[in-house]
């Protein structure tokens, strides 16, 4: 039985569907709320802020994916997620199970240096101080070695469905209303995007390999890094939408705080944007050479596809 703690977001739903599609048929999901993937997904409802809940919910597994997330709610991540990622590592190790912990760099320098899976935390803001310590508390659970424990870790998504991120939300999304896309920062400066269903694959490819336990991994990633200029330029190209786009400069993002809770709470990540971001993702395409890398192009492509599978499916389309 291979189970993932967190199942509604968009990471857990393709993890779902990679790890029935190639390894086990036994799935359990588990959430307050699950919901099936597939007709055979075993749905068990757990609050895994509850240390009895969550205990339940892992006996009988043989790998446990943590993919849990929160709203960017700075109080919220830092009262709930240490004590969420704490009762699954309890959890796992009563029932004798290997953890795959899903996890992102906020917790890395917001500086122009390559990031590798040696790169030293350097946390910026609120936020990154709790992923740098739920980070630590992975790798100190396996230093102590009772239970085998990977990391896989990933940059900012871009994807479909209902994949959250800044690049979504801000050019996509955006592209897809008819609406001008917005960069925050800069339009120069390169990127690093992992496309969320590859993510989903690549988790699915450590949890399932013996040698990837006891090791931090960085998920694949393109190594072409667009700048947000050429990123919003193809996807333009995609959507057939006009190419121009508006930049949102740090002290409109900082004024736009005063009024928005939504906008404050993504300010810490600001200085990444003003440098290139370069996640290496070499260890892993190493271990797993024949694993196939979307390219960002094709990516964009899927999303279109979908999107406009959405627009034929609706009734508003129908109705035309």
């Amino acid at each position: 039985m291979q189970t993932i703690l967190g199942a509604n977001g968009q990471i857990a739903v393709e993890l779902a569907r990679e790890l029935q599609r190639r390894y086990t048929s036994g799935l359990r999901l588990v959430s307050r709320t699950p919901r099936k993937v597939h007709g055979t997904d075993s749905l068990v409802s757990a609050n895994l802020l509850d240390a009895r809940q969550t205990a339940e919910a892992v006996k009988g597994s043989s790998i446990v994916y943590f993919t849990a997330g929160l709203p960017p709610d700075t109080e919220l991540w830092e009262t709930q997620f240490p004590v969420m990622l704490r009762n699954a590592l309890d959890a796992c190790r009563a029932a004798g199970a290997k953890f795959a912990y899903f996890d992102n760099t906020y917790m890395y320098p917001q500086d122009h240096r390559p990031q590798t899976e040696e790169t030293s935390f350097a946390p910026v803001g609120r936020k990154g101080r709790v992923r740098a310590a739920m980070a630590s508390m992975v790798l100190e659970e396996m230093a102590r070695g009772e239970i085998p424990v990977l990391i896989g870790r990933a940059p900012e998504f871009y994807g479909p469905g209902k994949t959250q991120s800044f690049t979504n939300a801000l050019v996509i999304e955006r592209l897809q209303a008819g609406l001008k896309p917005r960069v925050p920062v800069r339009d120069d400066t390169r990127r690093t995007l992992i496309w969320t269903p590859d993510a989903s694959r690549a988790l699915a490819a450590l949890g399932n390999a013996p040698d990837a336990f006891g090791q931090t991994w960085h998920l694949p990633c393109c190594d072409d890094r667009p700048t947000y200029r050429e990123f919003v330029a193809m996807a333009s190209e995609v959507f057939g939408r006009d190419p121009s786009y508006t930049v949102i400069g740090k002290w409109t993002l900082a004024a736009a705080g005063i009024f928005s809770s939504q906008v404050r709470e993504i300010r810490e990540l600001l200085p990444r944007y003003t440098q290139d971001n370069l996640f290496d993702s070499t260890k892993f395409k190493r271990r797993f050479p024949k694993f196939e890398v979307t390219t960002y192009r094709e990516g964009l492509k899927q999303i279109r596809r979908q999107w406009s599978g959405d627009q034929m499916a609706s009734p508003e389309s129908l109705s035309h």
